[in-house]
């Protein structure tokens, strides 16, 4: 990547640190948490006091927080001044749209939004990318650049964000659900045999392209498996780690809990995405 940024990412939780962590050699990262103990001791990465500080020293503001705290973020940003207009605000936030951000600051602020996943933490996620009204083709390139870090990443059209979520957001959820009680080459085994071509299908009839259901399939498939593989953590505790209460991996999980299949538990991932989104 050519052009050195400064970085501001408010929200240090599992997403916000494992995008500092991939990013900071090549960028100047800051950052910000109500937590002030998820940001001790932090090496490369600068601290900033608060939202005010950040938003004042970042060319890029990317939003790691939870959806439930989106909104009281946003206010913090917009009574923090007009500098927000000529930054790049990167959502990561599920279910909250370009054009809810821009209502928030009531200024056609440039947003783009990004799904990213779990194994993203270990370079190998899957990161879907849309970009709102007022974005520019180049907040867009940059935005794609800085989660290429993380992984794979496939621009999106917004209309198609929810079902991403259903299908590369949710896809870890759903494989580590399925191969509980088995061993890592019993794993990997089904991963080939039965979980990609399942979840490439359930792509598929979520409309995305032949090409697109390929992309996300594999890259979730092959990442969640590589998460698995190096974290020592078992499946069962990953599969919690991914599912959030009353979240889309819980409704996909309830559906393959009935015996449903992944195409029918992405659809109702999708409904519940859509429910979520705002």
């Amino acid at each position: 990547m050519s052009i050195v940024k400064k970085i501001g990412i408010i929200g240090f939780g599992f997403m916000g640190s494992a995008i500092a962590e991939q990013i900071k050699l090549k960028h100047e990262v800051w950052v910000f948490d109500k937590d002030k103990d998820k940001i001790k001791g932090l090496t490369k990465i600068n601290i900033a006091g608060d939202i005010i500080d950040l938003g004042n020293e970042a060319d890029v503001i990317i939003l790691a927080v939870k959806p439930q705290d989106f909104t009281d973020i946003l206010k913090e940003l917009k009574e923090a001044g007009n500098y927000i207009k000529n930054k790049i605000i990167i959502s990561i936030a599920a279910g909250i749209t370009t054009t809810y951000i821009s209502k928030c600051f009531g200024e056609e602020i440039r947003v783009v939004r990004v799904m990213p996943n779990l194994p993203a933490r270990i370079a190998m996620g899957m990161s879907c990318l849309c970009k709102g009204e007022f974005a520019k083709e180049e907040d867009l390139k940059f935005a794609q650049e800085l989660f290429d870090n993380l992984g794979d990443t496939l621009v999106l059209n917004e209309d198609k964000m929810d079902a991403a979520t259903a299908i590369s957001g949710s896809g870890p959820g759903y494989y580590y659900d399925l191969i509980e009680g088995k061993e890592i080459k019993e794993a990997k085994e089904y991963l080939i045999s039965d979980f990609i071509p399942s979840l490439r299908a359930a792509a598929e009839s979520l409309d995305f392209t032949k090409e697109e259901a390929k992309k996300l399939a594999d890259s979730t498939g092959y990442g969640s498996f590589s998460f698995l593989e190096q974290s020592n953590i078992t499946p069962l505790e990953l599969r919690k780690q991914v599912t959030s209460k009353g979240g889309t991996t819980e409704a996909g999980l309830e559906v393959l809990h009935r015996g449903g299949s992944l195409e029918d538990a992405a659809k109702v991932a999708l409904k519940r995405a859509k429910e979520l989104s705002k």
